[in-house]
C-alpha cells in the first residue's frame, strides 16, 4: 500500500541511548512572543492554531518560528489536498498495508488523488539500462576484509585505563614487528574480544561493520601487513589484514529493481510537487507564504 504521508525531517534523527537517562522537558510548541502569529486560512478554511501547535513536533527546527511556520505549510497543503479530493468526488477506498493497518480516511483520499491527478510514468526498459550505463560507478559490490585483531579494552573516558591500554597495545605492536608470526598466540593470550580464542579472527568485515578508525586503518593495509595501534571506542587495537576482496561490478539485471524503483520515486515527487504547486497558485491561502516549489513535499 502506498500511504501518502507528509515528508518530516526527522526521519533522519538518530537515536542515541546510554545507561543513565534523563526524561526530556516538555518540548514548548508555542512559538516566540517575535514570531508574528495570522489566522492561517485555505479557501475560507481556518487551520487553528491548535492544529498547527500539535504538528510542530514533526517538524524540529532551530527556533519556534521555523518548526511553526513548517507545521503550517504542511497543514495547508493537506487541506488544500483534501479539498481537491472533495471537489472531484475522489472515492474513499482505504487500503490496507503488509501489517494490517487500514489507513486514514484522510490518508486514502490524498493517495487517491495523488494516484489520479499527479501519475507517475514507468520507467521503458531503454531509460532504466541508460541509467545503469551512465551510473556504473554506483552498481558495484561492496570490498571485503578478511582481517585479524587484537583488542586491549579500555573506556576513552577513563584516561587512567585508557593510558594504560596504550601502553601495553604498543608492547605487544614492538614484538610484533620482530616476531609477526606470534599475532595468533599473542591474540589468544592478551585480546580482550571474544575473537581472541580464534586466534583474534573476525572473519569477513564490509563497511560499517565496525568503527569509522577501524576501517579507515584496514582500508590502509595491505595483506599480511599488520597496523600500529588503532583507537576507537573499545580500546586500543592492532589489526592485521588477512585477505581483500574488492568490489566487482553489479550486473543490469541484479539491479534493475533498484534502479526502478529510485527513478519512479524520483519523478513521483516531482509530479507531486508540481501537482502541488498548481493548487497553490490557484488558492486563496491566507496568512503564511506559501511557494509551490519550496513547500514539503507529499511522500
Amino acid at each position: 500500500m502506498a500511504t501518502i504521508v507528509i515528508d518530516h525531517a526527522a526521519k533522519n534523527a538518530v537515536s542515541v541511548s546510554c545507561k543513565h537517562e534523563h526524561r526530556p522537558a516538555a518540548h514548548d510548541t508555542t512559538p516566540s512572543k517575535d514570531v508574528a502569529i495570522l489566522p492561517v486560512t485555505v479557501n475560507g478554511v481556518p487551520i487553528s492554531r491548535k492544529a498547527i501547535a500539535a504538528e510542530v513536533q514533526n517538524f524540529p527546527a532551530r527556533n519556534p518560528g521555523d518548526g511553526w511556520g513548517a507545521a503550517a505549510r504542511a497543514l495547508v497543503i493537506r487541506e488544500l489536498l483534501l479539498q481537491e479530493a472533495k471537489r472531484l468526488d475522489i472515492p474513499l477506498e482505504p487500503q490496507t498495508d503488509e501489517d494490517g493497518r487500514v489507513e486514514t480516511s484522510d490518508d486514502a483520499l490524498v493517495r487517491a488523488l495523488i494516484e489520479r491527478e499527479a501519475p507517475t510514468p514507468v520507467a521503458d526498459e531503454e531509460t532504466l539500462r541508460r541509467f545503469y550505463e551512465n551510473n556504473r560507478r554506483r552498481f558495484v559490490t561492496p570490498p571485503l576484509y578478511e582481517a585479524d585483531h587484537i583488542l586491549i579494552a579500555a573506556r576513552r573516558d577513563d584516561s587512567n585505563a585508557f593510558g594504560a591500554a596504550r601502553e601495553k597495545a604498543a608492547s605487544i605492536a614492538a614484538l610484533l614487528v620482530t616476531e609477526p608470526d606470534r599475532f595468533e598466540t599473542l591474540a589468544r593470550d592478551f585480546s580482550d574480544c571474544p575473537s581472541g580464542a580464534l586466534g583474534g579472527n573476525l572473519g569477513q568485515i564490509g563497511l560499517g561493520d565496525t568503527t569509522p578508525e577501524f576501517e579507515a586503518a584496514l582500508a590502509a593495509l595491505t595483506p599480511g601487513e599488520i597496523s600500529a595501534p588503532v583507537e576507537t571506542r573499545y580500546g586500543v587495537h592492532l589489526i592485521r589484514l588477512v585477505r581483500r576482496i574488492d568490489s566487482r561490478p553489479l550486473p543490469f539485471e541484479a539491479v534493475r529493481g533498484r534502479i526502478a524503483a529510485y527513478l519512479d520515486e524520483h519523478v513521483r515527487r516531482k509530479s507531486t510537487a508540481q501537482y502541488i504547486g498548481m493548487l497553490i497558485g490557484r488558492a486563496d491561502i491566507q496568512g503564511i507564504a506559501l511557494d509551490g516549489a519550496a513547500s514539503p513535499l507529499v511522500q
